[in-house]
């Protein structure tokens, strides 16, 4: 049978006006059963999750989220967990079982070791009467009037609200547990998140013998050797106690060769640009850019200094470029 455009758009608006009926029907059906879980959640030593088929899918996307922002939590397949895995189950723990029907025969057999090892058990069943609801602490409502599916069998609303459930206890978990976003960076060190949030100038500069240095009282024909030597655009003046005092870059030299035609005489304290901005090593990667972006003109290199102002090395506009940042 052939469909008409216009008759397949309708039908796929009636899977998102099904789903979002779903949705909203559970949040209807949000109460204290909720609050109980996050609590009991946040307590436990760590947080199984399993299900079956579809359930299964959607129980580990949840417990992806739930690593994500800090919390143990792994998957138990129901089948391998009765062949060795619930050796990593153990008193103190919680379990979040996953079941349409309830009445799934993997998970029914899985229940009974659960208890016998104190486990709590928190079920996200549309069947309030199944044996899974039954045998649980706390029962989570995930039924749904139908399946998107034309003939009511595939997994489609149902799993869509079994894993909104699970993204609003994750999500009430953070909050309850005051779960920072820097929290969350840790968890994510390749994201871009993470990598706003965890790298710190410290990581990216050049430091020790790789940072360009000279002593004010040197001539400017040195201080442009120690540029190409160390091959980073620029070279930080030092006094004899190692406090920054000035910085020369690949444009001052320019400009310097342009104004003078004999350079034998200069010296680097007659060059310099005096007390230049200079950035902490443990200021976050995203801030040193900022500052570099922020200028009048945007600058491309920054000493590092502490709080005596110590010149403990150069961080680039490059360096932090190449971080991924």
């Amino acid at each position: 049978m052939v469909i008409s455009d216009n008759k397949l758009i309708n039908e796929i608006k009636n899977v998102y006006e099904l789903n979002i009926n779903s949705l909203l029907y559970t949040k209807e059906h949000v109460d204290e059963r909720y609050v109980k879980s996050v609590k009991l959640l946040s307590t436990s030593k760590k947080i199984i999750i399993s299900g079956v088929g579809k359930s299964g899918l959607i129980g580990r996307k949840i417990v992806a989220t739930f690593s994500s922002i800090g919390f143990k939590t792994f998957f138990l397949h129901p089948v391998e967990a009765l062949h060795g895995d619930i050796g990593l189950v153990e008193s103190g723990d919680c379990a979040i079982l996953i079941s349409k029907s309830g009445t799934s025969e993997d998970i029914i057999r899985l229940i009974p070791y659960l208890k016998s090892r104190m486990v709590k058990i928190i079920a996200i069943t549309g069947n309030d009467n199944s044996y899974l609801a039954v045998n649980a602490d706390i029962v989570l409502d995930g039924s749904v009037s139908k399946e998107a599916c034309p003939f009511n069998i595939t997994p489609t609303t149902s799993t869509l609200v079994a894993l909104a459930i699970g993204d609003a206890l994750a999500i009430s978990m953070m909050i309850y547990n005051n779960v920072s976003v820097i929290d969350f960076a840790k968890n994510h060190p390749l994201g871009q998140i993470g990598k706003n949030l965890t790298l710190k100038v410290r990581d990216v500069m050049h430091a020790n013998d790789a940072k360009p240095s000279i002593k004010s009282s040197a001539s400017f024909r040195d201080a442009i050797i120690e540029i190409t030597n160390k091959g980073l655009g620029c070279v930080c003046v030092i006094d004899n106690d190692l406090k920054l005092k000035g910085i020369i870059t690949d444009g001052d030299v320019r400009r310097v060769l342009q104004k003078y035609e004999d350079i034998r005489g200069l010296k680097v304290e007659t060059i310099m640009t005096k007390n230049p901005v200079s950035i902490k090593p443990d200021v976050f990667l995203s801030e040193a850019l900022s500052v570099m972006e922020q200028r009048d003109s945007q600058i491309n290199v920054l000493p590092v200094t502490d709080t005596k102002n110590i010149y403990l090395g150069i961080i680039r506009i490059h360096d932090i470029v190449r971080s991924g940042l």
